[in-house]
């Protein structure tokens, strides 16, 4: 089957930096449990660094891998996902404030092809 890949960039306002995706997402209040259940589908191994949640109010959180391999907590700007890095911290940069400091998640659909 073939696969056709695109890439979202995602604006995240950073909250604390831990050293796994389940703790990142428990520090932004996503229940453990269903943070482990989250992480578990979403580990393909593949290049993917963020994984988003919805915690209660509607609120969206994501935990971004970076570099280093430890993980950002963070408020997600799910209004402002864009199709380039470039765009998405161009968004992220207008919406920091007060020495706020952020990054950019990086979310990997794949889909199959059709026809």
């Amino acid at each position: 089957m073939n696969t056709c890949q695109t890439l979202f960039y995602l604006p995240v306002a950073i909250c604390a930096v831990h050293d796994s995706p389940i703790d990142a997402l428990a520090a932004m209040h996503v229940p453990y449990d269903e943070a482990m259940d989250l992480v578990a589908a979403w580990w393909r191994g593949d290049e993917a660094t963020c994984l988003v949640a919805c915690v209660d109010g509607g609120r969206a959180v994501a935990a971004v891998r970076q570099p280093d391999g430890r993980w950002v907590a963070g408020n997600a700007f799910v209004g402002d996902i864009c199709t380039t890095r470039q765009e998405a911290e161009r968004r992220l940069d207008k919406r920091l404030k007060r020495g706020r400091r952020g990054t950019v998640g990086v979310i990997d659909t794949k889909m199959p092809a059709h026809g």
